[in-house]
């Protein structure tokens, strides 16, 4: 809700929902940025029967809990280790994303503010 309401009050453009960046993943960085990856490969999630929609960056960290899970059965609060695990790697997954997309909106903003500052001197 305040995505779209933060739309409606300022004309700035915003980033896409798609995720797919406008700018180089480096710009603004000295050093290299190192690329995410999977950290499992796709045999083992299909191995683990890991539904395509949790097949994420904390996949191995879900595969733990559900192994833990199976293990202790009927006592899976006992896999309290691996859950917490699971949730920190989610969150971490989360704020990292909203960073991402704070950086490409900001980016995106002040191409717009350049762009009409050009218009602005050449008027």
């Amino acid at each position: 809700m305040g995505n779209m309401l933060q739309q409606l009050v300022h004309p700035e453009p915003f980033p896409g929902l798609d995720g797919v960046p406008h700018f180089d993943t480096h710009y603004g960085f000295s050093g290299e940025r190192k690329k995410r990856e999977v950290p499992v490969s796709k045999e083992v999630m299909i191995a683990a029967k890991i539904p395509r929609v949790k097949r994420d960056y904390c996949v191995n960290f879900l595969i733990d809990l559900l192994a833990c899970q199976r293990k202790k059965f009927p006592y899976t609060q006992n896999c309290r280790t691996e859950l917490h695990k699971f949730d920190q790697c989610q969150y971490d997954d989360f704020v990292l994303r909203m960073k991402e997309y704070e950086r490409e909106r900001r980016l995106l903003a002040r191409e717009y503010r350049k762009e009409r500052a050009a218009k602005a001197a050449a008027a």
